[in-house]
C-alpha cells in the first residue's frame, strides 16, 4: 500500500530521490535515442540532462553511504503517494517532439517540487544541502525543457512563465476535469438509457439520469481530492481539483439527461443521443488539444467507449 511522503524516514527520502533520478535518467534517454534521427539538437540536449540525472543519482548514493550506511532501502515512486502518474509515451509508436517537450517539463517540474519538500523534511546538515543544490539543478533543468520548444515553432521557444502556467493548467483543472467528464459523460449512459428504454417513460429515465449524475459527480470528486494532496506533484490543492472532477462528472451525465425533461418519449431520446455525440466530440477534442492525443485516435477511442455502454444500456433496457 502506497505511503504519504511525511511518513517516510530520511533514509526512505534519500533512496526515493535515487530512484527518481535513476529513472528519469533512463527516459531522457530513451527520448534522446527516439528523437536523434529527426531532432538530433533535441536528442542531444536530452543527452546532456540524462548524463546530469546519472551524476545526481551518484551525488545521492554517496550521500546516503556515508550519512546511513551501504543498505539503500528500495523505495520507488509507485510506494509513495502524490506522485503524477506517469504514461509510458515514450514506448509510443508515434512520438512528437511537443509530446517530449510536455513530459520534460512535468518531470523536472516534479523533481523541483520533490527537492524543495525533501529539504524541509532533513535534519541532516549534509543531506540538505545536497537536496538544495539538486532542487536548483532541477530548476536549470525545468529553464532547459523549455528550449525543446524551439523545434516546434519558427518562431522560438515559448515563454518560460506561459508554459508554466499552462502546465499548472493542465494539471489542475484540465486533468481532473477531463477524468471527470469522461467518467459522467460515458458511465451514466447505460443506466440512463436502460431506464428510457426498460420503461418508455422520459419521467424514469430522467429520475436515474439524475441519481447517477450525482452519485458519479460525489464519488470522482472525492476519489480525486484524496487520491494526490498536490505537494510533490505540484497539481495544486486537491479539494480544488476534486471539485473540479466531481463538477465535471455530474455534468457530463446531466447532459443527456436533460432531454428527458421532454415528455415526448421518442423526442426526448433523439435529442439525449445528440447530446451524447456533442459530448463525446468535446472529450475528443479536450484531449487533442491538452493531451497531445492525435484527434483521430481520440475521437476513436472515446467514440467506440461511449458506443459500447450507449448499447449496453439499451439492450439490458430492452430486455427488461
Amino acid at each position: 500500500m502506497a505511503r504519504n511522503f511525511s511518513e517516510l524516514t530520511e533514509q526512505e527520502i534519500l533512496a526515493l530521490a535515487i530512484s527518481l533520478e535513476e529513472d528519469d535518467s533512463r527516459i531522457y534517454g530513451d527520448f534522446a535515442d527516439r528523437l536523434k534521427t529527426s531532432y538530433p539538437d533535441t536528442a542531444k540536449l536530452l543527452t546532456t540532462m540524462q548524463q546530469e540525472e546519472i551524476v545526481h543519482a551518484r551525488r545521492l548514493m554517496e550521500m546516503f553511504k556515508k550519512a546511513y550506511g551501504d543498505h539503500i532501502p528500495f523505495v520507488q515512486r509507485d510506494a509513495v503517494k502524490g506522485f503524477i502518474k506517469r504514461k509510458p509515451i515514450w514506448l509510443n509508436k508515434v512520438l512528437t517532439v511537443n509530446q517530449v517537450r510536455r513530459e520534460v517539463e512535468l518531470m523536472e517540474h516534479e523533481s523541483l517540487n520533490f527537492y524543495q519538500t525533501a529539504a524541509k523534511r532533513t535534519t541532516n546538515l549534509d543531506v540538505r544541502r545536497l537536496l538544495d543544490d539538486l532542487a536548483s539543478a532541477e530548476q536549470d533543468h525545468e529553464d532547459l525543457a523549455v528550449k525543446l520548444t524551439n523545434e516546434l515553432s519558427a518562431s522560438g521557444a515559448l515563454k518560460e512563465e506561459e508554459a508554466t502556467n499552462r502546465r499548472a493548467f493542465v494539471l489542475q483543472v484540465i486533468q481532473p476535469g477531463l477524468a471527470g467528464l469522461m467518467d459522467g459523460s460515458v458511465s451514466t449512459l447505460a443506466p440512463v438509457f436502460a431506464a428510457a428504454f426498460a420503461t418508455g417513460q422520459s419521467k424514469d429515465a430522467f429520475i436515474v439520469g439524475m441519481a447517477a449524475s450525482l452519485g458519479a459527480g460525489i464519488s470522482m470528486g472525492f476519489a480525486e481530492a484524496l487520491s494526490d494532496d498536490g505537494v510533490l506533484s505540484g497539481r495544486g490543492r486537491p479539494y480544488i481539483r476534486g471539485a473540479v472532477c466531481g463538477l465535471m462528472t455530474t455534468m457530463g451525465g446531466i447532459g443527456h439527461t436533460l432531454p428527458f425533461l421532454i415528455e415526448d418519449f421518442r423526442l426526448a431520446t433523439f435529442v439525449a443521443i445528440l447530446v451524447v455525440a456533442v459530448e463525446l466530440a468535446a472529450i475528443s477534442w479536450i484531449r487533442h488539444k491538452y493531451m497531445d492525443t492525435p484527434l483521430m485516435q481520440a475521437a476513436f477511442q472515446v467514440v467506440v467507449g461511449g458506443v459500447l455502454v450507449f448499447i449496453t444500456g439499451i439492450l439490458i433496457g430492452s430486455a427488461g
